[in-house]
């Protein structure tokens, strides 16, 4: 179980904006930004469970890696909007959505690639 999740992001506006159109067909938003919007909050009944802020000066130039995250989505038709959101702001698609019973019979995951190069997925655990 997480408490929360924070990535850093080369271009901080560039991933809140990507962020605000995948999440909200999955129920979060937008709650804080501090640091003149270089620290930006994400959330679905609080502020907190999801954090991006700006890659420090000093590691800019250090090889980074891909981090994975996966959101939770209530319906498989939530998955869709995520993924149909991605797109629309310009998002890699790694895997359309579609069931993965190699995870569990009912795993109903899409996967793309955020501004930074992450590994975003949006998964319903529902059939």
């Amino acid at each position: 179980m997480l408490d929360h999740i924070g990535i850093q992001a080369e271009d901080v506006p560039a991933s809140a904006r990507f962020y605000d159109a995948v999440l909200a067909p999955l129920g979060a938003r937008r709650w804080l930004e501090f640091e003149g919007g270089q620290v930006v909050s994400f959330g679905t009944t609080a502020p907190g469970n999801f954090w991006v802020s700006a890659v420090p000066s000093d590691q800019r130039d250090r090889a980074g890696r891909e981090n994975h995250l996966a959101f939770t989505a209530p319906d498989r038709a939530a998955v869709d909007a995520f993924h149909a959101a991605a797109l629309a702001v310009g998002a890699e698609s790694l895997h359309a959505p579609r069931l993965w019973p190699e995870y569990h019979e009912s795993y109903y995951g899409a996967f793309v690639r955020d501004p930074d190069g992450n590994n975003v997925e949006a998964v319903c655990h529902h059939p």
